[in-house]
């Protein structure tokens, strides 16, 4: 009879385990075979993400569930029922983190950076980085709260923790005065759409893209390779260049200083001709000023238009380098250069004999 009370117990758990897992590989090869025959790659990815926490949910939950009709022994069932409440309250956690992460990844999955104009698609992907964080926090704390709780000293001096949440509310936002800041600025960001991922913005004198946004701090991927991490604070206390904030476009500008000599309208035409033949201009402005004029050169501003900043800049260097070598070999006077009195009085008589 002994023999029998011991064995009862033992079958009923391994059964509803083996159950459980027999359940859990059904579910999952029957959505493995609709995503195929259907062409769902979102079901697929359901599968591949959620597999896991779906059959620790299932084991768990019948396990609990089955423990009653057992028949353990009353000093053996309380111990065991109490681990598996807790091993069920994180695989429930485990599953709910990893549903809202398949969802997030699902809209990220949808919108394309690739595109000319992602102004928009970055926003989206910046916040839905910041919500992924959250949903994270969230879960971990409730499930951690609730493991908690199933304890018996957590609920009999839930009481006096509650009375003393002020103080201890207090004390812990005094000590993390400049965290919960960083947190709260992080978000205002975000939400407020002043920076996305992949921004290009002028910082502490440095240009870069935003690499890296979190609840605290900011990455910015300088352009020579190097990483500025900055807290969130800083972009909201302290004036920060965003140039992609109303679009990806941006304005290349570079200054050439010429002689006073130099022949504006053949420069003017020139660029023109440069600006036109390269792929990088989009096509929609340029122009070309004399923006100043100093005791030993003129200053000549050029800007054009191109389709994000990475472009710009090299468009830029393009114009920069072939102008510079056009007014070399066709008007190497109208170069810089320090100047005489002797020098002005035979250029003068140069100017008249021609």
């Amino acid at each position: 009879m002994l023999h029998l009370l011991t064995e009862r117990p033992t079958l009923v758990l391994a059964g509803t385990f083996f159950g459980a897992v027999a359940v859990a590989w059904l579910s999952g090869r029957a959505i493995a075979v609709v995503a195929r025959l259907a062409r769902r790659p979102f079901l697929r990815r359901v599968h591949d993400r959620c597999h896991r926490a779906w059959l620790a949910t299932l084991v768990t939950v019948s396990e609990l569930i089955a423990i009653g009709p057992a028949g353990l022994p009353a000093d053996v069932e309380q111990p065991v029922r109490h681990a598996l409440v807790i091993a069920t309250i994180g695989a429930v956690s485990w599953l709910a983190a990893t549903t809202a992460f398949l969802v997030e990844d699902s809209v990220m999955h949808r919108v394309k950076v690739d595109v000319r104009d992602n102004r928009r698609a970055r926003r989206v992907r910046t916040q839905m980085g910041i919500i992924r964080r959250l949903t994270a926090v969230v879960v971990t704390i409730v499930g951690a709260a609730a493991a908690l709780m199933t304890f018996d000293p957590m609920r009999t001096y839930g009481a006096s923790v509650l009375a003393s949440a002020g103080l201890v509310g207090v004390v812990a936002g005094l000590a993390a005065q400049t965290t919960l800041s960083n947190v709260f600025a992080g978000l205002q960001l975000v939400f407020t759409d002043a920076l996305r991922y992949d921004d290009i913005v002028v910082v502490e004198g440095q240009w870069g893209r935003i690499e890296e946004l979190t609840l605290t701090y900011v990455v910015v991927h300088l352009w020579d390779e190097r990483r500025l991490v900055l807290p969130a604070t800083y972009f909201t206390t302290t004036p920060f260049e965003n140039w992609t904030r109303s679009e990806s476009r941006v304005i290349a500008a570079l200054e050439l200083y010429l002689d006073p000599s130099a022949p504006v309208g053949e420069l003017r035409r020139k660029t023109r001709e440069l600006v036109e033949a390269n792929p990088l201009w989009d096509q929609r402005e340029w122009v070309l000023q004399v923006t100043d004029v100093t005791e030993l050169a003129m200053v000549v501003r050029i800007t054009a238009s191109a389709a994000d900043a990475s472009s710009a800049w090299d468009l830029k260097c393009d114009l920069r380098e072939q102008l510079l070598a056009w007014v070399h070999a066709q008007h190497p006077g109208a170069l810089p250069r320090m100047r005489t009195a002797a020098a002005d009085a035979r250029l003068d008589r140069e100017l008249v004999l021609s």
